[in-house]
């Protein structure tokens, strides 16, 4: 009898369709994300021991990964500081053109990202529109692929801090004021602890997004190996040399450290709250 009315009790918790509802989600998420994911490493594992260990201990594919992620990361990190004060921006002030501005942030998202690859190096070329004014050599160097990856990865910062900052009550603000910190402290034993973990979620979607990106960084970069060879084209190179055992090698690597860092973020930020909580208590 008491089962009976445990079980009945447990059908009302779950709610109606959750069964099928469930059962999509899997199937979906299966056909999408698994399958093909699970194929990268099916067709690493092809190649071998040897054959892994070769393409990993390859010296350019080393060096790409290098300046790949350090690109990336470089990126992600201006946008943290950038995106946030843009967001603020966006959040507490009132002025002609906000909308304009407002619609420009999520132009990345719908603009062809070979596009902007193609404009990004026009103007910063040696003899573009903003290079010839420079003293430093923008194009065909990581400073341009830095700012290929900042142009895409913006948005994500964005629009992940910009809502809760909206949401802030600007009361706790005044109450900080009235008792006597410096608007220097309220940011960042007020604010930024509420802002922290919204950041970090920009952060590294950022990241993620520049870590594989492809078409707005393989025209500023310049492609020369060991210098500006990022690792999507050395996975494109090997495609196009019909290598499609080594491209997927190159994209396991990537794809381990990709997954290690944000892992570690994520338990960074994992850190952060529970200490938060904590101290709360």
């Amino acid at each position: 009898m008491k089962k009976a009315h445990a079980a009945a009790n447990k059908r009302k918790r779950i709610l109606p369709g959750f069964g099928l509802s469930l059962g999509v989600t899997l199937v979906y998420v299966s056909a999408i994300v698994v399958i093909p994911l699970s194929m990268v490493f099916i067709w690493t594992a092809s190649l071998g021991a040897e054959g892994i260990w070769k393409v990993f201990t390859d010296a350019r594919v080393l060096k790409s990964l290098q300046l790949t992620v350090t690109t990336s990361f470089a990126a992600a990190l201006i946008n943290a500081g950038f995106g946030v004060l843009i967001a603020w921006v966006l959040a507490r002030y009132t002025f002609h053109g906000k909308k304009i501005l407002d619609a420009l942030i999520d132009l990345p998202f719908a603009l062809p990202t070979a596009v902007a690859g193609i404009a990004l190096t026009t103007l910063y070329s040696p003899n573009g529109w903003i290079g010839q004014f420079l003293h430093i050599k923008v194009a065909y160097t990581p400073i341009g692929i830095i700012l290929a990856l900042i142009f895409i990865g913006i948005p994500f910062v964005i629009r992940t801090v910009q809502p809760v900052i909206e949401g802030l009550q600007q009361e706790v603000e005044e109450a900080a004021a009235i008792l006597g910190a410096t608007r220097r402290q309220t940011f960042f034993h007020v604010l930024l602890p509420a802002l922290f973990p919204a950041v970090m979620t920009g952060f590294s979607l950022a990241f993620a997004r520049a870590l594989g990106e492809y078409g707005s960084v393989v025209f500023i970069a310049g492609n020369i190996p060991f210098k500006t060879e990022i690792t999507p084209l050395m996975i494109m190179s090997k495609l196009e040399q019909y290598d499609y055992h080594g491209a997927a090698a190159i994209a396991c690597l990537m794809l381990l450290l990709s997954f290690f860092i944000l892992l570690l973020i994520h338990g960074i930020q994992w850190y952060v709250e529970r200490k938060k909580q904590v101290y709360v208590r």
